[in-house]
């Protein structure tokens, strides 16, 4: 088969395009042969081995595939690594029937950055009707659901985007207000967005300046949720600034959801029932074939890209 593989951490430029032997299922294991694979940010960081979870060389990076089993069954899966693939074996246990309403690529780009942007919106921020939520990176797989999200929940959202093009779409998905991501004076930016007052739900994802200008902009009570560290500048909290403003600063990653069925498994039925209905949608941003993964790494990196973006191993 045809994977993506690294035989040294880096960016783009490490990816190499070989021929690997087919994976092999064991007992209670399953092949998938991949038709879409998902791009996340996540897998930048597998690729330089600066994420949460240490990598081992070779890696075939690539977190989340849709495809069909040697039966005909359509399924989704999160597999971790190894996404990046014509072919991959996991858990049968593990494996997510894909309704015939869902094309694979709204399975295949909804499922990791979906189940995220859920437990983000209702888990973590846990926003309510008539609250204001502003949401990094909007534009980004995981933004453009997460805006659908707490707008059907009855937030007021504010989306966070680099370009006019990108903010564009934020508001065509239901966004009440857009900020450039750039603005010199961010807090500034977001209370004019919401008409002058604090802000109760901050979805963060960037690190750097923009964490500390975001947890200013948080209203009493207000929560920010860190999802992300795109920039790689890690910040300090001060307890005194949590305890003055009654803020939360709330860390999530979602393998903590993932091992918890009790939370994992009404979110899957959730995602899947609204992407059947058109209650959700995925908003594609492109779809590589496999042996251009570098190219969309470099588009995801160099924030070009908008929406979803995924890779086709059957071209």
């Amino acid at each position: 088969m045809k994977a993506i593989q690294l035989q040294e951490f880096g960016g783009a430029d490490a990816f190499r395009f070989v021929d690997l032997e087919d994976p092999v299922p064991g007992e209670g294991e399953v092949l998938i042969e991949v038709t879409r694979c998902g791009v996340n940010f996540a897998d930048t960081h597998s690729t330089r081995n600066d994420y949460l979870a240490e990598q081992q060389l070779p890696l075939v990076p690539g977190a989340e595939v849709a495809g069909r089993t040697p039966d005909g069954r359509r399924v989704a899966a999160l597999v971790g690594n190894g996404g990046y693939a014509q072919k991959v074996v996991v858990p049968e246990a593990l494996t997510i029937p894909v309704p015939d309403e869902v094309d694979d690529e709204q399975a295949a780009g909804a499922l990791l950055q979906g189940l995220t942007a859920m437990a983000l919106v209702k888990r973590c921020a846990r926003i309510e009707p008539g609250e204001t939520i502003a949401i990094e990176a909007g534009a980004g797989g995981t933004g453009t659901l997460a805006v659908q999200i707490a707008k059907a929940a009855g937030a007021k959202v504010i989306g966070l985007a680099s370009s006019a093009e990108k903010r564009e779409l934020v508001e065509s998905l239901g966004a009440d207000a857009t900020v450039d991501s750039r603005s010199e004076d961010l807090r500034a930016a977001l209370l004019e967005a919401n008409g002058g007052e604090k802000i109760d739900a901050v979805l963060h994802m960037s690190g750097g300046d923009a964490f500390d200008a975001e947890l200013r902009a948080l209203a009493p009570l207000g929560r920010l949720v860190v999802f992300g560290n795109a920039s790689r500048e890690s910040r300090q909290i001060d307890s005194g600034v949590l305890l003055h403003g009654s803020k939360a600063v709330i860390g999530f990653w979602l393998i903590h959801v993932l091992a918890r069925r009790d939370l994992a498994v009404p979110l899957v039925g959730e995602l899947l029932e609204a992407l059947a209905t058109g209650a959700l949608r995925v908003t594609i941003g492109g779809v590589y074939p496999l042996s251009e993964a570098a190219r969309a790494h470099e588009a995801l990196e160099s924030r070009v890209s908008a929406g979803k973006l995924l890779l086709d191993p059957t071209s």
